[in-house]
């Protein structure tokens, strides 16, 4: 078994296909590094609220997908991680946009690690800063996660 960033940069070539939340909601994983990620949307219409705009779910999930994959991308084969707890600030709403959310580990502990999150538009203007907490699995806790 491979570690998960040689998984991750198989499916970042094409050679794995994207996760299916990606392929529901329209991200494309574009770069990852250890400690680091980088997801790209093109908000359309079809991705907003009732009020025309940019749906805030969107933002969460392409912000939870930087930060996970770059989560991931430090563990080791036997490993897994789940997400305890995630925080967004939308800084400025958005209609039709082409976003890039770069997710960064900030801190991996054994057990316990922070990413954050920046997503900006097509211009670099801040539209959303997140950050999670993560917890990595290891063992029978990683098995099927």
């Amino acid at each position: 078994m491979a570690k998960m960033i040689d998984q991750i940069r198989k499916a970042v070539r094409g050679e794995l296909p994207p996760a299916p939340a990606a392929q529901l909601i329209g991200f494309r994983v574009t770069e990852v590094d250890p400690g680091r990620a980088v997801v790209h949307l093109e908000a359309t219409a079809r991705h907003s609220n009732p009020m025309g705009t940019l749906h805030g779910g969107i933002l969460c999930d392409i912000a939870d997908a930087a930060m996970g994959i770059a989560y991931a991308s430090t563990l080791e084969e036997d490993e897994s991680f789940t997400t305890l707890e995630l925080k967004i600030n939308f800084l400025k709403p958005v209609w039709n946009s082409k976003l890039v959310a770069t997710g960064r580990v900030v801190k991996k502990g054994r057990t316990v690690g922070m990413t954050e999150c920046d997503v900006v538009d097509e211009k670099g203007s801040l539209v959303a800063r997140s950050s999670s907490t993560c917890m990595t699995l290891r063992g029978d806790k990683a098995k099927g996660r």
